[in-house]
């Protein structure tokens, strides 16, 4: 699907690493270009037409969020440096003002570093409780492990919509409706989600969502933190600075804007937040729903074709997202990577920021493929032809 859009992709390049960051539509780039060209302006503080236009397009993109996802009000999205900033900012200027000594907070050992590491400093800070939701057979979480993990002292369940390893699609709107039941948040990370699936936080109920641009097809250093609107207003600013106060007296007295503004301190990545309107706009026209119907259909044929090759152990098989892990037996997964790229295939290898799923699945390092609309069964069918022959790959890594 409109592989044209990707220049990169003329050079003859396979590119299987888009849970990591995902290829940027010439379009996506030309309206980056478009800001920095055209009206250069910090937005909301000048006036004159430059700054009104970058104002214009910025906001623009808010309300363009708002209807991806389903908010109720634009004020609910809020313009982060990426998923990570926004999961940090969700635990230190909410939680950290909310939870107390053995306060429990549910995760799984699937999630990413993100999902993970700002709770654990909770744990030092506040004396919170981790926990984790056991998860089954195939590395997948259920609503019945976690009920199994939820006691009286459970205040938040943190999970991302799909993992970046084991790629389950987690059961949300049945976990959360149970969460709510007993009075407990929960915290969505849509990063791998939010290009290959509908996402809509009304019908999930969600408190809190995430997600990064540069997953989707938009820029680096771009996020989003979606709250409820009541929860957002309990968020203590973690950066306080310009444009997100009324004012400031020498008495140290000072007094905030409401929300999003009061979130966004200082000149925020403008043409980074322009270029996620344009990634929106596009994902737009190519249909969501499509997009997850190639994809799902590209995965089951990638699994068809390796799952008959002998040497080769498929981590998550049953996964119905877009990542798919797996080992060459006997083969280091980061030397199978290096062979790879020696042909022009980007795969990811490692523990993909997910250091304690190897408790696990009892393996420390796997490769990783994820794939978007712009992978074809032609590029599947090449990587299969590399990958089937065990003797030349251990001949080129000699």
């Amino acid at each position: 699907m409109n592989r044209e859009d990707f220049l990169i992709l003329k050079s003859g390049l396979i590119y299987f690493d888009n849970a990591a960051t995902a290829l940027k539509p010439k379009e996506v780039i030309a309206k980056m270009d478009e800001y920095y060209h055209n009206y250069p302006s910090n937005i909301k503080r000048g006036d004159y037409d430059l700054s009104y236009q970058a104002t214009e397009e910025y906001e623009h993109t808010r309300n363009l969020v708002k209807e991806l996802i389903n908010a109720d009000v634009i004020k609910e999205i809020v313009f982060t440096s990426g998923a990570t900033d926004s999961l940090n900012i969700i635990a230190d200027g909410y939680f950290k003002n909310k939870l107390n000594q053995n306060d429990e907070v549910l995760i799984t050992k699937s999630e990413h570093a993100s999902n993970v590491l700002p709770w654990f400093r909770l744990i030092k800070t506040n004396g919170i409780k981790v926990k984790y939701i056991p998860l089954d057979e195939n590395y997948e979480v259920t609503l019945e492990n976690v009920k199994k993990r939820v006691t009286a002292n459970t205040k938040v369940i943190s999970l991302a919509q799909i993992t970046n390893v084991v790629g389950d699609i987690r059961p949300l709107k049945e976990i959360i409706n149970y969460a709510h039941s007993l009075g407990i948040l929960v915290i969505v990370d849509a990063a791998q989600s939010i290009a290959h699936k509908k996402v809509n936080v009304k019908e999930l109920d969600a408190d809190f969502l995430v997600f990064s641009a540069h997953k989707m097809g938009g820029p680096t250093g771009i996020g989003v933190l979606y709250g409820k609107e009541r929860l957002l207003k309990e968020i203590e600013p973690i950066n306080l600075g310009g444009g997100m106060n009324e004012s400031f007296t020498t008495d140290g007295t000072y007094i905030l804007k409401d929300i999003p503004t009061r979130l966004e301190a200082g000149t925020p990545n403008i043409a980074g937040v322009i270029g996620l309107g344009k990634t929106i706009e596009y994902l737009n026209k190519l249909d969501i729903n499509k997009i997850d119907a190639y994809i799902t259909d590209l995965k089951k044929y990638l699994v068809s074709k390796l799952e008959v090759i002998p040497h080769i152990n498929i981590i998550n098989k049953t996964s119905l997202s877009s990542v798919l892990a797996f080992n060459v037996e006997g083969i280091f997964s980061q030397d199978v990577a290096f062979y790879l790229n020696k042909h022009h295939i980007c795969v990811r290898a490692g523990n993909h920021c997910a250091k304690m799923l190897k408790e696990e699945i009892k393996i420390a390092n796997t490769v990783r493929i994820s794939l978007s609309f712009y992978n074809t069964k032609t590029e599947i069918d090449k990587f299969i032809d590399l990958i089937k022959d065990k003797s030349r790959i251990e001949k080129e890594m000699i």
